[in-house]
């Protein structure tokens, strides 16, 4: 997971050395950061980046407290004492010396526009809730492993940063080019500020990168941080993707999704972390919740309506601002260890705490074994097109790559896939799916590949209104439910296809035809998993194989991963899974409020559709033989609630 923030003013230095380079805890007033980051047991800052070489830096270097300042709070270069200090021997005037030290344009020429200066950005990167649990409780060999996978995924986000993103722009924006050097100050913490663990790394971003003249003189200029700002998803996701995958294969572990608020996208957990232990280390939410239930209550009152999806997003923000606590006194890891250790065990006793890891290997192995660790890339592209495309309308690669890496994650479950696996997905869904919706001005500059937009052709599912429940008031249904119903329906549409019979020496060409190049990603007939319809008279497709692989993989898991959240009754629910909580796709899209009102319209649809064929049918048809009758009665069996007729891809 990841979090942005904006280094702007002046001052901003002080508060990163002191609450951020410190830990998230108050600095003794007088006391140096390094003897500090000593007493409190934190581990100082390290330099990162390409850019280092620039400033005379090395990857991993300690970072002082004197070049944040330098660098952080004005705009200068880390060792900009040393450097005007010999110029000013050399006879240079102080007003001179100290424009030398300055990166880029001075802060000062900045605010005498009336501007505020971004001086960094603040990239905070963290683990999910259950990997946070199984750090702070889990032995020695357990937390070497979270952290040297946490380490290696930070690294991973902020190189494709660098390779695929960081542009700097000068000119007003007019001058752009691409810059795979960025300077950045990274610091480890391990708890929050109530004090219960919480592993994550602030990554100061510099807001200044180097370049080359039209002399082939290196010069100093501005990041283009909006785009970085537009990236900061599909960065998230490959950091949690890849920091999952490597603990999971690590410690034969697997991945399931916890539904965190009712109407938006599951969280990827590890299966097997109790939700009990979840909620003891996220101490904030309860108290988020509430005081958001306060200000949507308000925002009601004044608007005369519920917030939508956006106005939601705004009142969680606020709801964590007014709930944020002081900062404590920092302690060091191992009186941190001790602390959770015996917290756990006062409120959940010995066997669950001790337990913990074999518990999660246990679920882990019985998920691994039936879930097939081959990706098809034909039901990928066509569930990333029609999510993105329901969630957003016109869309960008960065928003298709974000989903296909969000796609493997809950695809995959923690299993390890090739390299370039996501971009192949994102690829395929554009190419396959989407439609340019950029208009190229003539005369204008021609947009970058990574800054055209497109849509797509799937039909949009209808709204719907979800009842409250617990005394809430009722929600309209959220963009991810709707986008969850299409892309069930367009994978429906799929199965439902029936091509004509292929002849048996097109059957390798078939075949072949859902592989391209070395991405050898999708399923073939003798896949593990792979299994056909029973009843069908014609070859299927690669893309309906792919939706079969799916549909079958889902029937092949625990039954304590199938139930309903709120529909699995009492007798169904575990000790891993006391809630019943979900896995599957099909459940996240539907609450049971509205089970009987989605079957209605199917049975209305269906109707419909009869009366349609009756009437078209001439009237010496012959009646439907049993090969006919059988795959009317398995598509009946099959067929799911709220999903009417499917779309047409």
């Amino acid at each position: 997971m990841l979090s942005v923030a904006k280094v702007q003013r002046r001052n901003a230095w002080r508060y990163y050395v002191r609450g951020v380079a410190y830990g998230d805890g108050r600095r003794p007033v007088g006391q140096s950061l390094k003897d500090a980051q000593a007493v409190a047991g934190l581990p100082p800052g390290r330099w990162w980046g390409r850019g280092l070489s620039g400033l005379g830096l090395t990857e991993g270097a300690e970072v002082s407290e004197r070049q944040l300042e330098l660098l952080f709070g004005q705009g200068r270069h880390p060792d900009a004492d040393r450097i005007e200090r010999g110029l000013l021997d050399d006879g240079a005037d102080p007003a001179t010396a100290r424009l030398a030290t300055v990166l880029g344009q001075p802060i000062e020429e900045i605010e005498a526009r009336k501007q505020i200066p971004l001086l960094a950005l603040d990239f905070s990167y963290r683990p999910q809730a259950s990997l946070i649990v199984l750090w702070a409780l889990g032995d020695a060999h357990t937390r070497r492993v979270i952290e040297r996978a946490h380490e290696r995924a930070v690294a991973q986000a902020l190189r494709w940063l660098e390779d695929e993103v960081a542009e700097t722009r000068w000119s007003s924006g007019r001058g752009r080019a691409k810059t795979p050097a960025l300077v950045v100050a990274a610091f480890r913490h391990y708890d929050n500020r109530d004090g219960f663990p919480l592993l994550h790394d602030h990554c100061l971003i510099l807001n200044r990168v180097q370049r080359r003249d039209a002399d082939g003189e290196p010069v100093w200029g501005a990041l283009d941080t909006r785009r970085l700002y537009r990236h900061v998803v599909a960065a998230g996701t490959l950091y949690t993707l890849t920091m999952t995958t490597e603990v999971c294969e690590e410690l034969g572990l697997a991945t399931a999704p916890r539904e965190v608020t009712p109407g938006l996208r599951p969280v990827m957990e590890i299966a097997g972390v109790d939700s009990e232990l979840i909620g003891w280390s996220s101490t904030r939410r309860q108290r988020i919740e509430d005081v958001l239930e306060g200000l949507t209550y308000t925002y009601v009152q004044e608007h005369g309506r519920l917030p939508g999806e956006k106005a939601r997003h705004g009142l969680g923000w606020w709801a964590a601002q007014d709930t944020r606590p002081e900062k404590k006194t920092s302690r060091p890891l191992e009186q941190l260890l001790a602390w959770w250790k015996a917290s756990a065990l006062l409120k959940f006793g010995r066997q669950m705490v001790d337990g913990l890891l074999e518990r999660c290997r246990t679920a882990g192995a019985a998920i691994r074994a039936r879930v097939d660790p081959h990706v098809d890339a034909v039901l990928a592209a066509v569930d990333v097109a029609a999510v993105v495309f329901t969630v957003r309308g016109k869309f960008a690669r960065r928003h298709v790559l974000a989903e296909a890496r969000r796609h493997l994650l809950e695809t995959l479950r923690g299993q390890e896939f090739s390299r370039g696996l996501d971009d192949y997905i994102a690829d395929r869904a554009l190419a396959a799916h989407g439609r340019q919706s950029t208009v190229v001005q003539p005369g204008r500059r021609t947009p970058a590949a990574d800054q055209l937009f497109y849509t797509a052709d799937f039909a949009e599912p209808d709204r719907w209104w979800i009842a409250g429940t617990d005394g809430k008031p009722p929600r309209e249904s959220s963009r991810y439910e709707r986008a969850r119903v299409a892309s069930l329906a367009v994978q429906n549409a799929i199965r439902a296809a029936r091509p004509a019979p292929a002849a048996q020496d097109d059957a390798p060409a078939a075949t072949a035809a859902a592989h391209s190049g070395d991405h050898q990603h999708d399923q073939t007939s003798d896949a593990p998993h792979a299994v056909d319809l029973t009843a069908r008279d014609a070859a299927l497709t690669p893309a309906q194989r792919a939706a079969a692989i799916h549909t079958h993989q889902q029937a092949a898991m625990p039954e304590e991963y199938l139930e309903g959240r709120t529909a699995a009754p009492a007798t169904s629910r575990t000790p891993q899974d006391p809630e019943g909580r979900t896995t599957d796709p099909e459940t996240w899209a539907r609450t049971p409020e509205n089970l009987e009102r989605f079957a209605a319209f199917t049975r209305e649809a269906n109707a419909r559709r009869r009366a349609i064929e009756e009437r078209e049918l001439p009237a010496a048809a012959d009646p439907p033989g049993p090969a006919d009758q059988r795959r009317q009665e398995h598509e009946q069996q099959h067929q799911q609630p709220g999903q009417g007729q499917g779309l047409q891809p």
